[in-house]
């Protein structure tokens, strides 16, 4: 399905793919009827007066899961020992090895069923297509449950205008739909493949993943951050954790929300001022990510690419960017 998309013009040139999770290749099929992810505390997800949507009666301290289930005995010695597991701010670094598929499923399985509907119900999936031309969208035949939104956009002379221009856009669209229809909000790059499990390890209330390029040995000196101090997503280059990719990253709805619009107003403040960041929202969502620590940070697994080979410590590869013409696909 991915590779029909991608013929599209303005979607091959990098726009962005929107998945409501409970299907990002998630191996799990229990649907049931949707409702918010966090029912009881008060708070509706449409309320205008909210920042962040952060569930109180959805915990750390509520992972439970039911009696008999079968899985390896954790050990507390033997592990991973040639990636690091953990940030130094105590998040999730998520690599093959350093979960159990099993236990962490049947944890999610056993959350409140309106939240496990976000999360596992494969055929309560939503994929919105920001495009300018949509009488050019293929017809394509979709799982059960499974629904296309066509959102048409203006054309774009540059790729530029078009990776900055989905910033925009997702607010946008988040105020007048999204938000009346999820809870979790994935943001892809339309020019991926899924290889592998994608799964509930996956989730947090802000996922980003490191960039292939960046994650072993670059000084943070050396990360291709924004460095013009006349920049909003300007970084010193004594500061910084690590590069993250804007490919794939997600959260929930209202943390997605608060981060996109503030790359939105970044790269609009930027542009009066006679600006662009070098890597566009890239560089902004860069900026946001390291004062505004991610939960869960993934590992490259979750995002390679066609261009190059998996290394020794790429385990398996989730998702892969595809090969692209560029001087074709670009504006």
């Amino acid at each position: 399905m991915l590779c029909c998309i991608s013929r599209i013009h303005i979607l091959a040139s990098l726009a962005s793919l929107f998945v409501f999770f409970g299907g990002i290749y998630i191996y799990l099929g229990h649907s049931t009827p949707s409702s918010s992810i966090c029912p009881n505390n008060g708070w509706r997800i449409g309320d205008p007066t909210m920042q962040t949507g952060i569930c109180n009666c959805w915990r750390i301290g509520d992972l439970t899961m039911q009696t008999g289930l079968k899985y390896a005995q954790p050990s507390t010695h033997n592990g991973r020992t040639d990636v690091n597991s953990v940030t130094n701010w105590n998040a999730p670094l998520v690599w093959e090895g350093t979960f159990d598929p099993v236990v962490i499923d049947a944890i999610y399985k056993k959350m409140d069923p309106r939240v496990a509907v976000v999360v596992f119900a494969v055929g309560k999936v939503t994929y919105y297509i920001f495009t300018d031309n949509e009488q050019d969208v293929p017809k394509i035949k979709l799982g059960k449950g499974r629904t296309i939104s066509v959102v048409t956009i203006p054309s774009a002379k540059r790729w530029q205008e078009v990776v900055l221009g989905r910033m925009k856009w997702t607010t946008i669209t988040i105020d007048k739909q999204i938000r009346n229809e999820s809870d979790y909000l994935y943001m892809m790059d339309i020019d991926s493949v899924f290889h592998s499990r994608f799964g509930a390890e996956s989730l947090s209330q802000l996922s980003a993943v490191l960039h292939r390029g960046y994650y072993k040995n670059t000084p943070r000196d050396q990360f291709p951050y924004e460095r013009r101090p006349k920049s909003k997503a300007f970084i010193p280059t004594d500061e910084g954790d690590y590069y993250y990719t804007a490919a794939v990253w997600g959260g929930y709805l209202e943390d997605m929300y608060k981060l996109v619009k503030y790359c939105y107003t970044q790269s609009e403040e930027d542009a009066k001022n006679g600006i662009e960041a070098v890597w566009q929202e890239e560089s902004h969502l860069n900026k946001y990510l390291l004062y505004n620590k991610p939960t869960k940070v993934l590992s490259p697994e979750y995002l390679w690419s066609d261009y190059d080979s998996a290394p020794e410590d790429i385990k398996v590869v989730r998702i892969s960017q595809l090969v692209k013409n560029y001087a074709e696909v670009r504006p």
